[in-house]
């Protein structure tokens, strides 16, 4: 209250999470906030955030004061908050165990009372791509998609200065190739007043206008709260300059897709649990069987971490994507890979290369934790289980080869198969309601019955003549 008198604040923005991880708001004018706000909070419908049947989807959402920044895209000066779901109660409101931000604490306070670690510290890549145009259409009479961004290499006929990037070489390509270099600077600029730490941006392998922003390691819950924000910024910086951004998994056939690559490590009481000299890769026997957690769920992991029908259009060889489930250092066609650079005992980790960020950061963060937390309780040891370390090509193994191997799912229907038959490990501790995940599972089957019914345009190239 003290900042919006100092700031002359006019309005107080609430941003609430539904269950596919997308924003969604009200705003209440300046004048208004009071202490009262923090205890009754501000009413909602949470069937229409996919949480709750109607009968029972009266709730409150109580705001979050450590979350509160400013919103730079708002003319009138806006103080933005995020917050927790509550079902209303007597005498007292009890939190929504469905809401996606108790469900990542509650997986935090049972990783510190499992002994294993009070601390886990995580560093998700966001790949995205920017361009000029983006239009659809799903019709009776018409199904189509346009997508332009004046760089492409598709545009080297008409643009007059032969300012294109070629197919598949646009990774670190420095001015004048680098045409939104300002706007990402400005995304990164903006992050760090929100107090969110930027290790770097820059362009990705797409030619079609793809970029990355990485943000520096930060604890699980909070990099949530981070990854919902880091999205908000790039969405509207991107408008701001003309631009339209898009985090889709895989926009642009025959391109590099759009991951969110997800590095993570555990401390205890300040030290590092993954780091051992003598181990493989210099990770301990904990890291190996947090790796073995992860591999052992990481087809039922997908339906989390990679929840859209399109998510698996990336999940293909050829573009440094993952469909091999298994481990290495340095290998980026296996779905955990290694980094070589992290030497230091306090930054040795391993990323997990599948998701991208169609998910729910709240929801696949914490299902990560709670798959590695699985594979330390119960030993699961990746390499005796025959996942590596695969410290080879996956991708140029001959078809023989390639049959020893098990790959990733290769559509969201599996990977929803997947989780309803192993979802233990979610549960566990009460971390992940079942009925959530029975929930979620439901209307993603719903997702993805509706877009099979569909006709596709690659159809009528296949079909339409026959």
């Amino acid at each position: 209250m003290k900042l919006i008198k100092e700031e002359d604040i006019k309005m107080v923005d609430f941003k609430i999470v539904d269950i596919n991880g997308q924003f969604r708001h009200v705003t209440i004018p300046a004048s208004q906030f009071t202490v009262d706000t923090m205890k009754d909070g501000i009413g909602f419908d949470a069937s229409n955030y996919g949480y709750a049947v109607v009968e029972k989807s009266d709730m409150v959402f109580i705001p979050d004061l450590d979350t509160a920044v400013m919103d730079p895209y708002c003319e009138i000066s806006t103080l933005s908050i995020t917050g927790n779901a509550m079902i209303i109660d007597y005498p007292e409101n009890r939190p929504l165990d469905q809401y996606p931000r108790n469900i990542v604490r509650a997986a935090e306070n049972y990783m510190k009372d499992s002994g294993i670690a009070d601390t886990m510290l995580i560093l998700p890549e966001f790949e995205f791509h920017m361009f000029d145009d983006a239009a659809w259409s799903v019709k009776p009479y018409e199904i189509s998609a346009n997508l332009d961004t004046e760089q492409a290499y598709w545009n080297s006929d008409s643009q007059g200065q032969g300012n294109v990037v070629a197919h598949q070489k646009h990774y670190h390509m420095a001015k004048p190739f680098d045409g939104t270099y300002e706007c990402r600077s400005e995304m990164c600029l903006e992050l760090e007043k929100m107090g969110i730490e930027i290790k770097y941006h820059h362009p990705e392998v797409g030619a079609a206008g793809q970029f990355e922003i990485e943000p520096m390691l930060g604890q699980m819950s909070k990099m949530a709260d981070a990854s919902m924000m880091i999205k908000y910024v790039i969405h509207n910086t991107a408008l701001k300059y003309g631009k339209v951004a898009t985090f889709m998994p895989k926009p642009v056939y025959g391109e590099a897709g759009n991951g969110m690559h997800v590095h993570m490590l555990l401390l205890k009481d300040g030290k590092p649990v993954f780091s051992d000299d003598e181990g493989y890769s210099h990770l301990s026997r904990e890291a190996h069987y947090f790796i073995g957690g992860l591999l052992k769920h990481i087809a039922s992991l997908c339906a989390l971490t990679n929840p859209s029908t399109n998510s698996f259009k990336r999940l293909v060889p050829g573009f440094e994507a993952p469909v091999t489930v298994g481990y290495a250092t340095s290998n980026r066609s296996a779905v955990i890979r290694i980094p070589a650079y992290a030497k230091t005992p306090e930054l040795r980790r391993f990323e997990i290369r599948n998701p991208d960020a169609t998910c729910n950061p709240y929801l696949c963060y914490a299902a990560i934790l709670m798959a590695g937390l699985d594979g330390i309780k119960n030993k699961i040891d990746p390499e005796k289980n025959g996942w590596g370390p695969y410290d080879m090509n996956l991708y140029s193994l001959s078809d023989k080869e390639k049959a020893k191997l098990t790959q990733l799912p290769t559509r969201l229907d599996d990977a929803l198969d997947a989780l309803e038959a192993d979802h233990d490990y979610l549960t566990a501790g009460g971390v992940f309601p079942l009925h959530l995940i029975e929930n979620f599972i439901a209307l993603k089957r719903k997702e993805c019955l509706q877009l099979a019914a569909i006709p596709h345009p690659g159809e009528f190239d296949r079909y339409f003549n026959l």
